[in-house]
């Protein structure tokens, strides 16, 4: 029988083989240069780390191979994914249901960044794992977005609370309600895809979340952005806009099966912030086990090698 955490990481290892390629490549020979730390350094700067990133994971890489007798390319290799290792460390974080119920999870995030997708995923490792949930169909304007939902629920077997038009705000409003009456153990509320640059649409998202919080106090438990893995540093820039609006708890990578260079990651752990923004899943292709809690060693070996 496979280990389902091994294939996850197969896949996960699939899908960052361009990048990681690229590293392995540069390390594989025997020289041990300054021009091999310039390399090193462009190929995670293509990779999406950004400059700073990649400048800072490679001075203490430097730091650590130079306190080595008789360093190699590959001491560097290891080094460095030891490095990205504890640079990602503080971003994982379990997802964990307070004593409260229901927990309200509140997901965000610009169009097309898989949002509705990646609801349907968590409803599906959720209910694996015996939670009762409940899905709120708050994209009240996009009939499209409320059906995908339904059939995810469908799918999973999960009741979604949902209605064409009106105010979405009020449809989560209503939907927290029926979670408290049911003893339901997760809602998870869908949120219409937007731009930071839409001033009145992130204004709608703090009504909500305010909403939310007069439903049931403490609530959401957890504000979540749900990104695009292949947007590269484009990323950065949503998860600034829509924690300053929303306060966010944890963010969820989506896309990491196709073209994303995953670099992205190692930017968002070095993010200046009180703490570190949790990355609690990753997301890979279109079925219901297509999300996986973060790991950070996985994912440093996923993007630069065993």
């Amino acid at each position: 029988m496979s280990d389902p955490d091994k294939s996850w990481l197969a896949r996960l290892k699939g899908g960052l083989a361009r990048t990681r390629a690229g590293i392995v490549g540069l390390l594989s020979g025997a020289r041990l240069d300054p021009e091999l730390y310039e390399e090193l350094e462009a190929a995670l700067v293509s990779a999406d780390t950004g400059v700073a990133t990649a400048q800072a994971l490679l001075q203490k890489v430097r730091a650590r191979v130079g306190r080595q007798t008789g360093a190699t390319p590959e001491s560097v290799r290891t080094a460095l994914r030891e490095e990205l290792t504890a640079l990602l460390a503080p971003c994982q974080r379990a997802f964990a249901l307070p004593d409260a119920r229901p927990c309200v999870v509140m997901l965000v995030g610009v169009n097309g960044s898989g949002k509705t997708t990646s609801i349907g995923k968590l409803a599906h490792w959720l209910s694996a794992r015996r939670h009762r949930v409940l899905l709120a169909a708050g994209d009240t304007f996009r009939a499209a977005a409320r059906e995908q939902l339904q059939i995810w629920g469908q799918r999973n077997g999960v009741e979604v609370i949902s209605q064409s038009g009106g105010d979405p705000a009020a449809v989560i409003f209503d939907a927290v309600a029926a979670a408290r009456a049911r003893n339901i153990d997760v809602l998870i509320a869908d949120t219409a895809g937007r731009l930071p640059t839409q001033a009145h649409l992130m204004e709608e998202l703090k009504r909500i979340k305010r909403a939310i919080a007069k439903g049931m106090s403490g609530a959401p438990h957890e504000v979540l952005l749900v990104v695009d893995g292949t947007n590269g540093q484009n990323v950065l820039g949503q998860v600034r806009a829509f924690d300053e609006a929303v306060g966010l708890t944890g963010l969820i990578v989506t896309k990491l099966d196709g073209t994303a260079k995953g670099g992205v990651v190692a930017a968002l752990a070095r993010e200046p912030r009180a703490t570190a923004l949790p990355i609690l899943f990753l997301g890979m292709g279109e079925q219901p086990q297509d999300l996986q809690p973060f790991d950070a060693r996985d994912f440093a070996e996923a993007l630069v090698g065993a």
